[in-house]
């Protein structure tokens, strides 16, 4: 019969939707059925669906890179001074930046082979390179995620209000931003397979309609098709540049490293596949390298595209001031499809969709990352903690909390933005493919020499990358990046000695401590006398004959009412101690007389009781003194002194 049961319950619908144990209806509302942490394997993705959890981010980073070349090209003047170099540069620069994305994809295909456990470029090279270097490309990802939120969500939002139709909320990008970055907050708690659902769709609309978009703007011409060309922006205020009428080759050399720098942004994001391994359904690395493949293809076609129609097109795009250009997807999808038609207005939703959605990749990796973290004593240990939907829900707050902060200090803008972003993630490439150049060194194995030259070799070319990019951004705001990195390595080393004392402190290697052998002193707090308080003394007496009850003074004209109901109740079965407080404090003469007692009697083991009730209604609580947790507060903090709260539920029957 039991068995019965038991076959019953594991296949019943309550272990199937979830916990068979009482949930908070509005729990349960918000965030679904718990999942029993048997049915992890249930919530890994399919390719079709980790697609768009770890490559939206680096697909969508195509439009506003794209936007980044053509901002720089254009406060340059070069429209103006060098027409025929302006419409061919974007190209040359988008297939540079293909041609390293081509590069550092191949050596990370490399590494998901090689650690098929996930963490990435953390522990690529913490395990080859040490600790240190660890920290730096666990800082620099992290940094690289809350970025990812900021830019991918401020770049949606601005792509979105830029329509016609949407320009009367156009002052109102930073509450948008901050109601996008909760409302995938709330999608991510609800689980990683639940959001990459969610998601698939706006990022496969989003790819067919580019790719529309795309063959249309090249190829229709050939056949007669007539672009719009009107809606393109074509020239600047003549505040809004620094051009000169003649610039010389350093000059435009230099203009071009900051543009390639600036297009290296389509490659954030890059790693998050090789970072979330263990998401992916079995077999894990196999999966996880397709996929790294298929975004790389993705993400090169779409950039090269972008950048051929924005160079055919003549767009020009810059901003001074209050002035902005729109955006340059916009005014591409604008010529092609023409400016109020419903495909233009579907590319530009689904541009939008894409780019707020893009933040999904930072909510799947950066929590992952942490625990990672966090199981190795370098971040806090909440952070390795899965919620209901077997997420690591802490980390998907944070990284929510920390977006929001850039956004609210940038006043969401994608071009303020934007010098911060690369620099960590291309840091995080060049370390961990020196690592794997260190791992294939000392592992050997079949090929090992050819796989080490071509780790080697991508480490080569993102080192120099990002070279380029610190010395181009550095005064944009990159600095800003390698403060708060280092801010975040000495984070994790204070977090780590302090596990590391903690771990050594509560280390049984020495033996077990003995037990205490004095005598044991009991104060139980009573604030006035009435039935709540008296499973207090109750309880007090019987763990020692030693008990005092401890009333603090905060009116001294009820004191000899309760001096009185004590004698007339109570008697002399416990000492009843008034301790004045002339200035009202309830914890000062508390502390006071626990420090009397300790020095009285320096063996005895004191513990103070402290009554407290629970009413049946949540908002009772906002009707009574709230002291109890003040003292809880002040007590926690003081050696030698146990608390015990003993609860008086009301409404409910009395214990005896």
């Amino acid at each position: 019969m039991n068995e019965v049961r038991n076959r019953r319950t594991r296949s019943g619908p309550s272990r199937r939707r979830g916990s068979p144990y009482p949930i908070n209806p509005l729990r349960r509302l918000l965030f679904g059925y718990p999942t029993a942490t048997t049915q992890a394997d249930h919530t890994r993705l399919t390719k079709l669906v980790a697609l768009p959890v770890f490559a939206s981010d680096a697909i969508s980073s195509s439009t506003y890179a794209t936007q980044e070349v053509m901002l720089v090209l254009g406060a340059a003047g070069l429209w103006l001074t060098h027409p025929e170099l302006y419409r061919t540069l974007p190209v040359a620069i988008a297939c540079g930046v293909a041609a390293l994305l081509a590069i550092v994809v191949v050596s990370y295909w490399q590494t998901i082979h090689a650690y098929p456990s996930g963490g990435g470029s953390y522990i690529v090279s913490k395990d080859n390179l040490g600790p240190f270097p660890g920290l730096v490309a666990a800082a620099a990802l992290l940094m690289d995620y809350v970025l990812t939120v900021a830019v991918s969500i401020a770049a949606g939002v601005q792509n979105l209000l830029d329509m016609p139709i949407a320009s009367r909320w156009s002052d109102s990008q930073v509450p948008v931003c901050i109601i996008a970055i909760a409302l995938l907050c709330f999608a991510n708690l609800r689980g990683l397979r639940e959001s990459g659902t969610v998601f698939a769709g706006p990022t496969y609309m989003f790819i067919v309609l580019a790719a529309v978009m795309i063959a249309t703007g090249l190829v229709g011409p050939i056949f007669g098709l007539q672009l719009h060309t009107g809606t393109v922006t074509r020239e600047l205020p003549p505040y809004a540049y620094t051009a000169s009428d003649h610039l010389s080759v350093f000059a435009i050399v230099a203009v071009v490293l900051k543009a390639f720098a600036s297009g290296c942004a389509a490659m954030t994001g890059t790693e998050a596949v090789s970072n979330g391994i263990p998401a992916f359904r079995r077999p894990e690395s196999r999966n996880a390298a397709i996929t790294l493949t298929v975004m790389a293809v993705i993400l090169g076609a779409l950039f090269i595209g972008f950048a051929s129609l924005a160079a055919r097109l003549g767009v020009v795009y810059g901003h001074h001031g209050s002035y902005t250009s729109p955006a340059v997807i916009e005014q591409i999808s604008g010529a092609v499809f023409g400016r109020g038609s419903a495909l233009y207005y579907l590319m530009q939703f689904s541009t939008a969709g894409i780019l707020v959605l893009a933040a999904n990749t930072a909510f799947a990796d950066f929590p992952r990352l942490a625990a990672i973290l966090s199981r190795d004593r370098y971040m806090p240990r909440q952070l390795a903690n899965k919620g209901d939907k077997l997420v690591f829900s802490n980390g998907i707050a944070l990284l929510a909390c920390a977006a929001v902060v850039l956004i609210v200090g940038f006043h969401g803008s994608v071009d303020r933005l934007i010098p911060l972003y690369a620099v960590g993630v291309f840091t995080a490439f060049t370390l961990s493919q020196s690592g794997m150049v260190r791992h294939w060194l000392r592992e050997r194995g079949p090929h090992w020499l050819t796989k080490a030259m071509v780790n080697g070799f991508g480490a080569l070319c993102t080192g120099i990358v990002l070279a380029v990019i610190s010395i181009e951004k550095f005064h944009a705001g990159a600095w800003v990046v390698v403060v708060v990195v280092s801010a975040l390595i000495a984070g994790f080393s204070a977090i780590y000695r302090h596990y590391a004392f903690v771990r050594n402190k509560l280390s049984i290697g020495a033996g077990v401590p003995t037990p205490h052998s004095g005598a044991h002193t009991v104060l139980v707090l009573i604030p006035s006398l009435h039935r709540g308080v008296f499973p207090a003394i109750y309880y007090a007496r019987r763990l020692s004959p030693d008990c005092r009850a401890i009333h603090i003074e905060l009116e001294p004209n009820d004191t000899q009412r309760l001096v009185q109901e004590w004698e007339a109740n109570m008697g002399d079965e416990m000492p009843l101690v008034v301790l004045p407080s002339p200035f009202r404090s309830l914890i000062g003469p508390l502390m006071a007389y626990l420090d009397q007692v300790q020095i009285e009697l320096p063996d005895n083991l004191v513990t103070v009781v402290l009554p407290e009730f629970v009413s049946t209604k949540w908002w009772h609580s906002f009707l009574h003194n709230a002291n109890g947790p003040l003292v809880k507060l002040y007590l926690s903090q003081r050696p030698g002194v146990v608390l015990v709260n003993v609860r008086y539920f009301i409404g409910e029957p009395e214990q005896a």
